[in-house]
């Protein structure tokens, strides 16, 4: 009898033990599968310029708009002041294309109250300027009847294609010239050449809404993006 109880006293000795192992190890285990779930995880995706160079501003804005989503899944367009050159990207980060282009006369990241309700006359060339910000943008035409990518609508800024007839200004060779510095003779809006807007924009945001961020030349590009997330 005596041996008989000893046997059941050692039988539940090991079998405490052994479920005291067990928990052991299943703890041990849980927090690397913690782990391993949380590296799974896929990191942001940049955004791609492929081999276009382009400034330190530049890739800082495309690579916080495709970290912080900010483009709501649309295509977007990053227009470099300082460098006088836009950029089109499809929504995933992708650039589609590059180009030189016209800017506003007069420098400065704001429009004038009720620029875009008074006739160009009437505009000073102080005031010719090139607002940076954020803008959801959406295709549509103007007064002419000509497509043009509405930036923002109440202050008549769009992203447009060189138009003939401004030959005493000679936008063309300002276009094709390998200096930003000249590329300042607009009212505001973006002016492109030709076959890069009928090539390049109005396939990708001649067709649905896109978001358009063009780069302070006053303030760092940072000060833009930190002012988005609040």
């Amino acid at each position: 009898m005596f041996n008989q109880r000893r046997e059941r006293i050692i039988f539940s000795g090991r079998t405490w033990c052994a479920a005291a192992v067990l928990a052991g190890l299943m703890l041990a285990i849980r927090p690397a599968q913690a782990l391993e779930s949380t590296s799974a995880v896929a990191p942001a995706p940049l955004a791609d310029f492929g081999a276009e160079p382009a400034s330190t501003d530049a890739r800082y804005a495309a690579a916080s708009v495709m970290t912080s989503a900010d483009n709501k899944g649309l295509p977007f367009v990053i227009v470099d002041k300082k460098n006088a050159k836009i950029f089109v990207f499809d929504a995933a980060g992708r650039l589609r294309g590059a180009s030189a282009a016209l800017l506003g006369l007069a420098t400065g990241d704001r429009s004038a109250p009720g620029i875009g309700r008074r006739p160009v006359a009437d505009i000073p060339l102080a005031e010719r300027t090139t607002p940076a910000g954020r803008f959801p943008s959406q295709p549509g035409r103007n007064l002419q009847g000509e497509e043009v990518i509405w930036v923002n609508y109440s202050e008549g800024l769009a992203i447009h294609r060189l138009r003939p007839g401004n030959n005493q200004e000679q936008r063309r060779e300002r276009l094709a010239s390998s200096t930003p510095q000249d590329n300042r003779i607009s009212l505001g809006c973006v002016v492109v050449p030709v076959a890069f807007y009928e090539k390049v924009v109005s396939p990708l945001l001649g067709k649905s809404r896109s978001v358009v961020y063009v780069l302070p030349e006053d303030s760092g590009v940072q000060a833009l993006f930190d002012a988005l997330s609040l």
